[in-house]
């Protein structure tokens, strides 16, 4: 262990001569080398090019974008740009009554539940006591378009993917709170965050025994002038509460809904209900609410990687630069002027909106570069634009991310990953090891497989430039021999640790135990201190990314790690925590279980409970088990069907995959129908074989297609 983290923190580094050699070796031996890989070092001491390849390149960036969004609003509008939202009366009378409350909202990104509960007071300090009429909310900012481009290739209710809108709330999102209720058999609590009126809680979720696998799934939908909230499934007595993040399909209906609830519970009374509407020339502005200043959000948008707030900036560009409506095509070209006299020139990129979703834009990494030096040379912008990058080891979307390596609190970068479509990137600034500032940046495209090798190659490439080494760049080490007894001794102590300490439920061990995972070369010993990490927290999405990187390597020694766990009381290792990812609807986890099959079939206690594993999620989640069986490779699919023939041999064709499999054969895209048809044909011909090999007689013939 000691070893390991050394050979992270202290190899020598590389000279500046060996960095071009270093970045060569990293794009060929790691995960970079299957990919379409751009890169660019930019000197800011210098103002020269330290390397470049394929630079030139127009890539997908994914949310690299938002350091051109970030840019182009800082250059245009101005670190100190608020942005405003007007409070207006109508129909004033005595005693605190008006006739209606009116609110024009101008695309201010940072309205919080707080902020609105505070706005409420401050229209009943204004003297407001009665509204006789509506809140109305006018929303005409911005144009009747809520999507950027790109948006529409992702289907889905994720928080992620919500709206713009001119008056906007909690990034046009709200939260559901779980927890399991008092006794197995009890409805599990659940709340929704905020207390909207606009918000509309079915809760038919359940509350399980200890122990079993929890499932989870929240729905939205539109219902009527509200949003109906769907909370299914199940959570184990004893686990711990869990948040799940949902979009709003009308951000202006939110906005007054709520405010028009925090009225009255701030004494404000409202007779009417909640419309949308212009502000009449005969109003009286009550109040105006300013936000905070441009650079604080752009330092937000880019920590958190937000889309919304991307988005929001777009907008807003397009209707401060060309006059509202603000609409995506009007921002996007405002953008571009701006980028052309910060030297980028149109038509040299494509630019499609601000949050680099899916597949929508095209930038070269020599672009993202000399934007990066171009916004460091110019002063007041580049402190804001600087102080808005994540910082390695420390914060934002990379606070879990080169721990331990030279890089750790000395890059600065945003970064940006598309698993659907095989796109990730890393660009910023970073210090070199004797004080050189460089610019850069590294894109990759159309790798195929799992996002956290290349994840994990371009974090080899910002140590590399901190002056590091690039610790894992070297193709992995085959499997070793089998160690002698006093190793394995040695191996089956270090095993029991981590997973005391990821089971001990502390969140403080997991930084330690990331770093373990890290340090470790050898698959299993990986995979147990991956999985002890995800234990420690398992609401923090880097454990959950290293677990998952980890099985995605290691797989193939799960049988090796069961054997090093045998003393411990554990269900199984691994296998239960990929369940439990893979049954909250998480693709990439049930998918990474499929692939366990092959191996674990080979050894029968494996098997056993990797089948058991794998039904159990099946049931859980058909039809996510359906699609993926469809992605799935021949053999992966071979032995899914094969665990899952066994249930259905006693079930008939009932059992959840089945019946998901019939409906998705019957789809009207042969792409997806085709699959599904012979999927369940295999699956049949395999329980019919299960049940006379049972002595049974074989099930009424059900045909796969319906």
């Amino acid at each position: 262990m000691i070893a390991s983290l050394l050979f992270l923190c202290l190899s020598a580094p590389p000279s500046a001569g060996a960095l071009p050699e270093s970045l060569d070796r990293l794009v060929r031996e790691s995960a970079l080398a299957g990919a379409r890989v751009g890169v660019a070092v930019l000197s800011l001491d210098g103002g020269g090019v330290v390397y470049a390849r394929d630079a030139d390149a127009l890539l997908n960036p994914a949310s690299n974008v938002k350091l051109f969004t970030a840019a182009a609003a800082l250059h245009r509008l101005g670190p100190g740009y608020r942005f405003e939202t007007e409070i207006w009366t109508t129909g004033e009378g005595a005693d605190g009554a008006v006739g209606a409350l009116h609110v024009r909202g101008k695309g201010d990104p940072t309205w919080t539940t707080e902020r609105l509960w505070s706005l409420a007071g401050e229209i009943g300090f204004h003297g407001v006591r009665l509204v006789r009429g509506d809140v109305v909310v006018d929303d005409r900012w911005f144009d009747a378009e809520p999507e950027a481009p790109g948006y529409e290739q992702e289907e889905g209710d994720h928080a992620y993917l919500a709206p713009a809108g001119a008056v906007s709330l909690n990034g046009n999102a709200f939260a559901v709170h779980l927890g399991p209720g008092p006794r197995p058999g009890a409805r599990v609590r659940a709340e929704v965050e905020p207390a909207s009126d606009f918000l509309e809680l079915v809760n038919r979720a359940v509350t399980a025994k200890v122990g079993a696998r929890r499932r989870v799934v929240v729905r939205s939908e539109p219902a009527g002038r509200r949003q109906r909230v769907t909370v299914e499934g199940r959570i184990p007595s004893g686990s711990r509460d869990l948040a799940v993040h949902r979009k709003v399909g009308d951000p202006a209906a939110y906005f007054g809904r709520t405010l028009r609830r925090f009225l009255e519970l701030r004494g404000v009374k409202v007779r009417g209900g909640v419309r949308r509407g212009e502000v009449p020339p005969a109003a009286r502005l009550l109040h105006v609410a300013e936000s905070e200043t441009l650079a604080e959000v752009v330092r937000r948008m880019n920590k958190g990687s937000s889309n919304f707030v991307a988005e929001q900036l777009v907008k807003v560009l397009g209707a401060e630069a060309k006059g509202p409506p603000g609409s995506f095509a009007k921002g996007v070209a405002a953008g571009e002027e701006a980028l052309a006299e910060l030297g980028l020139p149109r038509g040299a990129y494509l630019w499609r909106n601000g949050s680099g979703l899916n597949d929508a834009n095209r930038f070269s990494a020599m672009q993202i570069a000399r934007l990066l030096r171009e916004m460091w040379l110019r002063f007041p912008l580049m402190p804001d634009f600087l102080s808005s990058l994540p910082v390695a080891g420390r914060d934002g979307t990379i606070r879990w991310r080169m721990e331990g390596s030279a890089a750790d609190g000395r890059l600065r970068a945003k970064t940006g990953t598309l698993t659907a479509v095989g796109v990730a990137g890393l660009s910023g600034y970073v210090e070199g090891a004797q004080g050189e500032r460089l610019a850069f940046a590294v894109l990759a495209n159309d790798w195929a497989g799992h996002a956290g090798p290349v994840v994990r190659a371009l974090d080899q490439a910002g140590a590399l430039l901190a002056g590091g080494a690039a610790a894992g760049a070297q193709a992995a080490p085959a499997a070793p021999a089998a160690p002698a007894v006093e190793e394995a001794a040695d191996e089956r102590a270090r095993v029991a640790t981590w997973y005391r300490l990821g089971l001990a439920g502390d969140s403080r061990n997991a930084r330690f135990l990331r770093l373990e995972a890290r340090g470790e070369r050898e698959p299993a010993l990986r995979m147990a201190a991956a999985e002890a990490a995800f234990l420690a927290a398992p609401d923090v999405g880097a454990g959950r990314r290293l677990f998952l990187d980890a099985v995605a390597e290691g797989g193939t020694s799960l049988s090796r790690l069961r054997a090093l766990a045998a003393d411990l009381d554990l269900e199984a290792p691994v296998l239960g925590s990929l369940a439990d990812i893979a049954g909250d609807g998480n693709g990439e986890a049930l998918l990474l279980l499929l692939e366990l099959g092959p191996s674990a079939m080979a050894e029968p206690g494996l098997a056993r409970a990797w089948a058991g594993a794998l039904d159990e999620v099946a049931r859980d989640a058909p039809e996510e088990t359906a699609a993926a069986l469809r992605g799935a490779a021949p053999a992966v699919a071979d032995a899914a069907l094969a665990a899952l023939a066994g249930a259905l041999a006693a079930e008939g064709a009932e059992h959840p995959v089945a019946a998901a499999l019939r409906a998705a054969a019957a789809d009207s895209d042969e792409t997806r129908a085709g699959p599904a048809r012979e999927l369940g044909r295999r699956l049949l011909e395999r329980a019919a074989e299960a049940r006379r090999a049972r002595g049974e007689r074989p099930a009424p013939e059900v045909r796969p297609g319906g």
